[in-house]
C-alpha cells in the first residue's frame, strides 16, 4: 500500500508518528507491504508554501492507496478569516478525496470505565458508530462568506437527495452488519434540509427491512448520548451535527484522544485521530497517540482488507490500558503514566506479541 503522511500541525507529528510505526510493525508481521511519503498541511504548509493544501500534498493524496493525517490547527494564524486558515486545508483534502462518509466508532473501554464523568451504570457496554455526512451542509455549501459593508456573514446548508441517499446507504450497511439499530438525527421540525434527510433516509431504510430506523432530533440526541448512551447502534447525521455529537462522544471512552475515524466513499480512503491539534501540549511528548493509532487499525481494515492485523492493533490498545498504562490524559492515581512515544512502544510490543506467524491458513 502506498500510504501518504499528513503530520499537521501541534501533536499531529508526535502522534501521527506513533501511528505509523505501530501501522508498519503490525503490517509486517502480516505479510503487508508499507510504502509512505510524508507532504505538508494546515499551518506548516502555510509557513512553507502559503497555501494551507499545496498542489505537491493533492497530487501525492490523489496517488495514493490511504492517507494518514495527523491533526490541522495553529493559533498563530487565527487572526485570518475562516477561508484562509489552517482548517480549510482539511475540508479541501477531504474535497479532493471525495470521501463522504466519516466513521468514528465510540465505544466504552472497560479499562478507562472510571475516567469518564458518566456514572458506570450509565454508559457501561456502549458500543457505537457515528457515520457522518463529509461534502455537504454549513462546511460546504455556497454562498459562504463575509459581508464586510453590511456587518453580516453568511453560511448555506444545503443538500441533495443524493448526497442524502449515499452516506445513507453506508450507514445502512454498517447497521446490517452491526446490532440491526440505526438512528438518523436531524432537525427536521425547523430546516428543510432535515425535512429532505427524513424522507430520503425512510426511502432507503424500505431496503433495509432487517434494521430499525429511529428518527431524533439533535438535541435529543445529544442528551441521549450521555444520559441512555447504550441505546445508540448506528448514528447516521449531517456534517455539521456528527462533529458535535461526534467529539460529545469522547466522553464515552475517557478522552477525545481515545477517538478515531475513517472517511470512505471516494477514490482515496482518509484516516485521522477526531481531536485537534492541542497546541498547548504540542512538543511536550504527552499527548495521547491512541486516537491515531486506532485510526492506523481502521486503515488495515478498510483499505488494507485485513481484518486480523486491524484487530491485532485494537487488541493491544485495550491491552496496555489494561495494564494501568496512560498518557496524562487518562492518568489517575493507580495507572503509570507514559510518554507518546512509550504509548506507541507498548502498544506496537502487545500487537506483535499477539501475532501469529503468518501462513497459508490465517493469512488474509
Amino acid at each position: 500500500m502506498q500510504i501518504t503522511v499528513l503530520p499537521g500541525d501541534g501533536i499531529g507529528p508526535e502522534v501521527c508518528s506513533q501511528a505509523l510505526f505501530v501501522l508498519k510493525e503490525v503490517a509486517a508481521a502480516n505479510g503487508l507491504s508499507i510504502e509512505t511519503e510524508e507532504h505538508l498541511i494546515g499551518g506548516r504548509a502555510i509557513r512553507e508554501t502559503g497555501s494551507p493544501f499545496p498542489q505537491a500534498t493533492e497530487a501525492a493524496c490523489k496517488a495514493s492507496d490511504a492517507v494518514l493525517l495527523g491533526s490541522v490547527g495553529d493559533p498563530e494564524f487565527d487572526h485570518l478569516t475562516p477561508s484562509e486558515r489552517p482548517e480549510i486545508g482539511l475540508l479541501k483534502l477531504r474535497k479532493a478525496l471525495g470521501g463522504f462518509a466519516n466513521l468514528r466508532p465510540a465505544a466504552a473501554v472497560p479499562a478507562l470505565i472510571d475516567s469518564s464523568p458518566l456514572r458506570r451504570e450509565v454508559f457501561e457496554g456502549t458500543d457505537l458508530l457515528i457515520v457522518r455526512e463529509l461534502l455537504g451542509g454549513l462546511y460546504f455549501g455556497q454562498p459562504r462568506g463575509f459581508a464586510a459593508d453590511k456587518g453580516e456573514a453568511v453560511n448555506t446548508m444545503r443538500y441533495s437527495a443524493a448526497e442524502v441517499e449515499r452516506v445513507a446507504r453506508v450507514a445502512f450497511d454498517a447497521a446490517r452488519g452491526r446490532r440491526k439499530r440505526l438512528t438518523s438525527v436531524d432537525k427536521a421540525n425547523v430546516l428543510e434540509t432535515s425535512q429532505l434527510w427524513r424522507k430520503v433516509v425512510d426511502r432507503v431504510a424500505a431496503e433495509y427491512p432487517e434494521v430499525e430506523v429511529e428518527h431524533l432530533f439533535v438535541d435529543a440526541c445529544a442528551m441521549h448520548l450521555v444520559t441512555d448512551p447504550t441505546r445508540f447502534d448506528v448514528i447516521l447525521t449531517e456534517n455539521l451535527f456528527g462533529d458535535i455529537l461526534s467529539d460529545e462522544a469522547a466522553v464515552l471512552t475517557g478522552s477525545l484522544g481515545m477517538l478515531a475515524s475513517a472517511t470512505v466513499g471516494g477514490n482515496v480512503d482518509l484516516y485521522e485521530p477526531v481531536h485537534g491539534s492541542a497546541p498547548d501540549i504540542a512538543g511536550k511528548n504527552i499527548a495521547n497517540p491512541l486516537g491515531a493509532i486506532a485510526s492506523a487499525a481502521m486503515l488495515l481494515r478498510y483499505t488494507g482488507r485485513c481484518e486480523k492485523a486491524a484487530a491485532s492493533i485494537e487488541a493491544a490498545i485495550n491491552k496496555v490500558l489494561e495494564e494501568g498504562y496512560r498518557t496524562a490524559d487518562l492518568a489517575d492515581a493507580n495507572s503509570t503514566v507514559v510518554s507518546t512515544e512509550e504509548m506507541g512502544r507498548l502498544v506496537a510490543e502487545r500487537a506483535l506479541s499477539a501475532t501469529e506467524p503468518i501462513t497459508a491458513s490465517n493469512a488474509a
